[in-house]
């Protein structure tokens, strides 16, 4: 286990009596066993988001979510080719169709903040975009290469 998860912090707030009922019910309905948990997930979504605002240069992982009308393959053409010109920030992506002429993409990424918002801007570009989020962590994939070239091992793994 880490020590940050053995050294815990005391937080004390005082919240609207809304707010607070609104809070207990999302913890009920998730089935969470305790608001802690609910506030600290929120809080660390919170500092990746601040992260990626305040420092473009830091590196960030994360997922972008795409829903788009699949108007004869043209979006999805486009979203390919946007992608191409971000090979070193796009690790992977998996598409589904959905309903009514609609398709889900989902893009695995990471680099830095500022060239993951620039992907999202460009993409947003495409004609037919319905809906896009961007998620990001500050922890990072493990890197697979070495700058020679050579495999790095899995963690764990006997070389």
């Amino acid at each position: 286990m880490s020590s940050e998860s053995t050294s815990l912090a005391r937080l004390s707030m005082s919240l609207p009596a809304e707010l607070f009922r609104q809070l207990d019910t999302m913890v009920a309905e998730r089935g969470l066993p305790s608001r802690s948990q609910l506030i600290s997930e929120l809080i660390r979504h919170a500092l990746a988001e601040h992260e990626s605002l305040t420092r473009p240069d830091e590196m960030l992982a994360g997922t972008v979510t795409i829903v788009y009308r699949s108007e004869r393959g043209r979006v999805r053409h486009q979203l390919s080719q946007t992608q191409a010109n971000y090979l070193k920030e796009v690790i992977s992506s998996q598409h589904v169709f959905l309903e009514h002429d609609k398709s889900l993409e989902v893009l695995l990424v990471q680099g830095p903040a500022v060239r993951l918002k620039e992907l999202c801007d460009a993409i947003r570009r495409i004609r037919g975009i319905q809906q896009l989020q961007l998620v990001t962590t500050t922890s990072l994939l493990p890197p697979l290469h070495k700058q020679d070239g050579s495999h790095i091992h899995s963690i764990g793994a006997n070389a």
